[in-house]
This record gives structure tokens, C-alpha cells and sequence, in this order.
């Protein structure tokens, strides 16, 4: 059963940095794509990153360009979430999730961006 567990959000203040991680389990985790949502009050869910297999084919949401960095550990079934100079926009929930098979989602961990 693939299961995902995000965590790392918090309350951070507007320039702030957090790290979010992924832990990923019930599939071969190198074998796939991942990505990193978030999803807003009122707001669809929208794609913030994607991380190829082998940390190739990378792509970033334009919104998060030179401020977030993705990675992945695969020996640790893990993707990570580097996020810096965070704003207020930046407020939601953050899932992780098979890039190209977006079937099934963790429970996300939250981050707000508030002074």
C-alpha cells in the first residue's frame, strides 16, 4: 500500500526558511518521479516541484523559482523541501506524492507564513 508522511511545516515568519520532508513507502521509490503540492484555503491544489529518479528532471513552479529546492534521498525513500525567503502566498498545505501518478496523498503538514 503506497503511504506517504509528510512533515517539517510550521509557523514561520515572512523571509523565513523551512524544510519539509517525505517519507515514502509501498512502492520502489527510485524507480519514480516525485513531487511536492500545496494546497491553500479555498485554492486547488497546485504542483510547487518535481524531482526525476535519480534527482534528474527537476522542475519548479514559476511562483517558487530561486527560493525552493527539491531533493531526494532515495536509500532513505525521502523527498525533501528546501524553502526559503517564504511569503505570505507561501501559506498552505504541503503534500508529496508520485509526480506522474498522483493517486495517493499523505495527510501534508501545514505551513503558515505570518508575522
Amino acid at each position: 500500500q503506497v503511504h506517504f508522511v509528510e512533515s517539517g511545516g510550521g509557523l514561520v515568519q515572512p523571509g523565513g526558511s523551512l524544510r519539509l520532508s517525505c517519507v515514502a513507502s509501498g512502492f520502489t521509490f527510485s524507480n519514480y518521479a516525485m513531487a511536492w503540492y500545496r494546497q491553500a484555503p479555498g485554492k486547488e491544489r497546485e504542483m510547487v516541484a518535481i524531482s526525476g529518479g535519480s534527482d534528474s528532471h527537476i522542475k519548479y513552479a514559476d511562483f517558487v523559482k530561486g527560493r525552493f529546492t527539491i531533493s531526494r534521498d532515495n536509500g532513505m525513500s525521502t523527498v525533501y523541501l528546501q524553502m526559503n525567503s517564504l511569503n505570505s502566498d507561501d501559506t498552505a498545505k504541503y503534500y508529496c506524492t508520485r509526480a506522474y501518478q498522483p493517486d495517493d496523498w499523505g495527510q501534508g503538514t501545514q505551513v503558515t507564513v505570518s508575522s
